[in-house]
């Protein structure tokens, strides 16, 4: 009977073990990793695909030769053209956006706008001195997609130098008195080179010249006096004097005549206007060489225009006028008249006037 409990006893703490034994090895198998498969086997079905990451676009960089440009010394007018040469020197395209450049500079030239890695290309600009003198920097930009220079500064240097001048550096004619109607020019080479003058004009042809065309030197004097068949048609202008010069192929000279009368003020503006309801203004006459002149009568181009009053003052003249506007037609915002002032000795003189009529809610100005 003892021996029959030992024996079940001894079953049941075998049995115990076992199952203790089991559930460790069951434990130890769940830490394991899970079997992938091979990359050479294909995917269990429903399973997804990972795609491999796309290669890099790349930076582009651009680089420049130079970025500056010096002519050095050149002539008021000249023309010149420079080259700017780049590359791009990144492992992407270099795209170039925009150009944008200052006065002086004529519109630029470039081939094409993108450029792949180590492919290189030229930026060409014209470059215009202007009429003065002295040291000049003109400037453009250059707009890319390069991250770490998205801009790039250019730059055009010269210094403007007279290879020629003149003087006077302005033309002053009277009409009266010992040199009436007529002006010394004088030319001159300033590198002393030899030239010669191959064409004058002016302004409406008022102005004309004496010259010999086969005279060489370094220095020229040109003979000019007004037309008299234009000499009342303008009272400031230009003459240019064309020359051989290898530098400087003309030069051009403002002038001013001093007319008979001067009328205060050369126009009349009536601003504000309404239609039929008058406007006084007063315009004087006077004669810049201190002649005694007299009114013999006036005269409106339009009707619009009349002469109140006149009285001398002196060797001056003093108008009064009424300026009545015309009713408006369809939506026309101006008007215009002229006032004619006809002198004893036979000259006449002109004042134009303009009107611009008032809008709805603003208040007439009679003055």
């Amino acid at each position: 009977m003892r021996l029959r409990r030992l024996v079940l006893s001894v079953l049941v703490i075998t049995s115990v073990v076992l199952l203790q034994f089991g559930a460790g090895l069951q434990a130890f198998g769940a830490d394991e990793p899970e079997v992938q498969p091979k990359a050479s086997e294909p995917a269990a079905e429903g399973a997804k695909s990972v795609e491999a990451p796309a290669a890099g676009a790349g930076t582009p960089k651009i680089v420049f030769e130079k970025t500056t440009q010096d002519f050095g010394k050149v002539a008021p007018g000249a023309k010149n053209v420079c080259e700017f040469k780049f590359c791009n020197k990144g492992d992407g395209v270099l795209k170039i956006t925009n150009v944008s450049k200052t006065c002086g500079c004529t519109p630029f030239t470039l081939e094409k706008k993108e450029y792949a890695p180590g492919e290189c290309g030229v930026l060409k600009v014209k470059y215009n001195a202007d009429k003065g003198h002295g040291s000049r920097t003109r400037k453009l930009y250059v707009y890319s997609n390069d991250p770490a220079n998205k801009k790039v500064q250019l730059a055009i240097k010269a210094v403007i130098v007279q290879k020629v001048e003149y003087e006077p550096t302005k033309l002053k004619y009277t009409l009266k008195g010992e040199k009436a109607g007529v002006a010394k020019l004088t030319v001159r080479s300033i590198d002393n080179k030899p030239f010669s003058i191959k064409g004058f004009t002016s302004t409406g042809n008022q102005i004309i010249a004496e010259y010999d065309a086969s005279q060489e030197a370094t220095e020229i004097v040109v003979r000019t006096k007004i037309n008299p068949d234009k000499a009342d048609k303008n009272v400031n202008g230009r003459i240019e004097v064309r020359l051989t010069h290898p530098e400087c192929p003309k030069v051009t000279v403002p002038y001013s005549i001093l007319p008979r009368f001067q009328i205060t003020p050369p126009s009349i503006n009536v601003l504000n206007a309404k239609p039929a309801q008058a406007t006084e203004k007063e315009v004087w006459i006077l004669n810049n060489y201190d002649e005694d002149f007299e009114v013999e009568s006036t005269s409106a181009k339009s009707g619009l225009i009349k002469v109140v009053s006149q009285e001398k003052v002196g060797k001056r003249y003093k108008l009064i006028l009424e300026i009545t506007p015309p009713p408006t037609k369809s939506r026309a915002r101006i008007f215009t008249d002229t006032l004619y002032v006809k002198l004893k000795d036979g000259g006449k003189l002109e004042v134009p006037c303009r009107g611009f009529y008032a809008r709805e809610g603003t208040r007439t100005s009679r003055r």
